[in-house]
């Protein structure tokens, strides 16, 4: 399911797509794209993401923290694993397992989760046994 709300992101170089599941059901979710307000596009006229662009699990624990719902114990489905900056917002939102379908180019963000006691599980969706 987070593989189609990524289709949701304008961004043309990576869609990345998180949803935030507590109890079976979906608290929060999000998508990788600009803060509210700004125009729809990611990249600037050299094709490199401009500064202020979101990650899809900073988008999804925004709103779930401006919401009713708390993600204390929750668990997040990403299609890409996270970077370091939101490995550090995924610990501070008290999310307990990350489960995600690709690698980003760097380990740093799962390791920090590891080092927390975050339960990380990759799961290949694109191999999925019929």
């Amino acid at each position: 399911m987070a593989q189609i709300w990524a289709e949701n992101s304008y961004c043309k170089r990576r869609r990345v797509g998180a949803l935030i599941v507590k109890d079976q059901m979906i608290i929060s979710d999000g998508y990788n794209g600009t803060p509210s307000g700004f125009e729809n596009m990611c990249e600037d006229e050299y094709n490199v993401t401009k500064p202020y662009v979101l990650h899809a699990e900073a988008n999804a624990i925004t709103k779930v923290a401006a919401s009713s719902n708390s993600s204390r114990g929750a668990t997040i489905y990403i299609t890409s694993s996270p970077c370091i900056e939101c490995a550090k917002l995924i610990i501070q939102s008290g999310i307990r397992r990350v489960v995600y379908s690709a690698n980003y180019h760097t380990e740093d963000g799962c390791l920090l989760l590891r080092r927390a006691g975050i339960i990380v599980d990759c799961i290949d969706i694109n191999n999925e046994i019929d």
